[in-house]
């Protein structure tokens, strides 16, 4: 692809985003003949939700990172989507083709499901879509679906009995609750006799997805693959006005139940920043499930031309504890990598500071290794509320603030500090601290946006989440961070816990130059055993073009 963009007034170098407009939910990505496709909620008149009559965008890829966009592939131009095509899914069928399945708000404003194929499926491109007349909707809303909350499904899946399943979010008198629908044609639908999940303290999810994973090593499955012997299942979920959760079980296709490996939904965070509807599929080239996720603007509604990004493709795996998920940039980012910076075995001591030269702060890829302290007996005992919920983790960041200078005690923090200010008045950290908890050690990751900017109207929180790693076996722990001037991605304990972050320095929109440290303010210096930076260059994102006849 041609035609490099300028970033410029919060614009991401590498991220997916839309040249002009609005733009949220990932809604179908796929795998077809050769080439990645991505489809997105959008709106195609203007830089907001407006009034949710949405579109469905969709551009194309050959690596996952230069994207060309094609237009809408979903308008809102029929009786059962007249006031918007709103969130859905693609899945490939039996034959090769794909198929789209979606929510249409009807002209009445009712959500009802839908389903769409391509005019031509020779076409590696899809450009063009129907709607075929007579079918739908292909699932009229239910009558005990309650707040017309009934929206959302998933990728389909194929039984063991040679049915098609999806999923979708529904509000089920007042219960949050995750339907399943069979079709053996995939336009008749019936739906299961019992929910998959269905939680009375959650009255609306949102985004459903539901895919297995194996049990073992890093590669990914096809969403149709069977439950057993070496195979679980992710359910995850989006908390409307929230953030999105997991649980890791047991899918039995033959009565469509769902069970937690815990024995109890003990929910996980896909990621402790902030994102929302993420979406996986399975990306057959390279044999992995691949994560899309929406991030929106924290910038106060700043009028811009265009609304939205979506995190950085990540793959994702089970991790070895068969519990929770592992998630890591897919490995195209590297085509993108220019300079490079290293260290090994550096030391930075209590309340050191110390910058990391010669790539560019605002588009840069930073792995780093942090040991510990060869003694954690300074390590702070833990407040066992910090374990409960959210809320008690961010004060436990607040208490531990990282961007006051200076040492403080304890095992961290350390970490990065990223998108600096020449006078450092504008700086957001990322950063471990190691506490004392039951007798072993826990890991808290923080991001601390508090100076990241000193634009009014921004809205600059701590995020937080423990990371599962056992610093006393290990005796370090690892931090990769992704920098891309509005947007900060971190990855701890090699994926374990993601912090996704929107950040608005006022010198990086006066067109000044960013910095990049390391920083320990721990009580004990600590030892980087390994750090490499990489300038990262600007990609091809959705430029428009006039010839839309070849994109790539």
């Amino acid at each position: 692809m041609n035609g490099k963009q300028s970033p410029r007034n919060g614009r991401t170098a590498y991220h997916f985003q839309p040249a002009k407009n609005w733009m949220n939910d990932p809604n179908g990505p796929l795998y077809h003949k050769g080439m990645y496709h991505m489809f997105f909620q959008y709106n195609p008149h203007g830089p907001t939700f407006g009034t949710g009559k949405l579109s469905w965008g969709h551009s194309v890829s050959g690596d996952l990172v230069n994207w060309a966009f094609l237009g809408t592939a979903l308008d809102p131009t029929s009786p059962f989507d007249a006031e918007g095509c709103w969130s859905g899914s693609a899945t490939t069928l039996a034959d090769g083709r794909p198929a789209i399945l979606y929510t249409g708000r009807d002209a009445s404003g009712v959500q009802v499901q839908n389903v769409a194929f391509p005019k031509n499926p020779s076409d590696p491109l899809l450009r063009e879509w129907r709607k075929p007349p007579g079918c739908n909707p292909v699932v009229p809303q239910p009558g005990d679906v309650t707040g017309n909350n009934f929206r959302d499904p998933t990728t389909a899946w194929l039984g063991r009995d040679g049915l098609w399943r999806f999923a979708v979010a529904a509000e089920v008198g007042g219960v949050g609750s995750t339907l399943v629908y069979r079709s053996k044609d995939f336009v008749r639908w019936e739906r299961g006799s019992a929910p998959l999940h269905a939680s009375p303290d959650v009255p609306v999810w949102e985004c459903p997805d539901l895919f297995p994973v194996a049990e073992r090593g890093a590669e990914g499955l096809d969403t149709s693959a069977r439950g057993g012997a070496g195979v679980r299942h992710v359910l995850k979920l989006s908390k409307a006005a929230d953030e999105d959760y997991y649980v890791v079980g047991r899918y039995d296709d033959e009565a469509d139940t769902f069970a937690p490996v815990e024995g109890v939904f003990d929910w996980r965070r896909i990621d402790h920043g902030h994102l929302f509807g993420a979406k996986t599929f399975f990306d057959a080239r390279r044999r992995r499930r691949v994560l899309w996720a929406w991030v929106d603007e924290t910038d106060d509604g700043v009028d811009k031309g265009w609304r939205g990004i979506q995190t950085f493709p990540r793959a994702l795996w089970l991790d070895a504890d068969g519990r929770q998920l592992v998630q890591w940039p897919v490995e195209e980012i590297e085509t993108l990598r220019k300079g490079r910076a290293a260290l090994a075995g550096a030391v930075v001591g209590a309340g050191g500071l110390r910058e990391i030269a010669g790539v560019d702060a605002l588009q840069a890829d930073v792995e780093v290794v942090f040991e510990v302290p060869e003694s954690l007996d300074d390590a702070e005992e833990l407040d066992p509320e910090w374990l409960q919920h959210d809320p008690h983790k961010l004060r436990a960041c607040a208490e531990k603030k990282a961007s006051s200078p200076g040492p403080r005690g304890g095992v961290g923090p350390f970490g990065l500090v990223v998108m600096a200010s020449g006078d450092m008045r504008e700086q957001t950290t990322v950063f471990f601290q190691v506490f004392r908890h039951g007798g072993t050690y826990k890991v808290l990751m923080c991001a601390d946006l508090t100076r990241s900017s000193t634009k009014e109207g921004v809205h600059k929180p701590f995020y937080a989440g423990f990371v599962d790693v056992d610093v006393e076996k290990d005796r370090g722990i690892s931090l990769r961070t992704l920098i891309d001037h509005s947007v900060v991605e971190s990855f701890g304990g090699g994926g374990r816990t993601c912090i996704t972050a929107r950040v608005y320095p006022e010198h990086v929109a006066a067109g000044g130059s960013s910095h990049l440290y390391l920083f320990n303010n721990g009580a004990h210096p600590v030892t980087v055993s390994k750090m490499e930076a990489w300038e990262l260059g600007t990609a091809s994102v959705n430029v428009e073009q006039d010839d839309r006849a070849d994109p790539l």
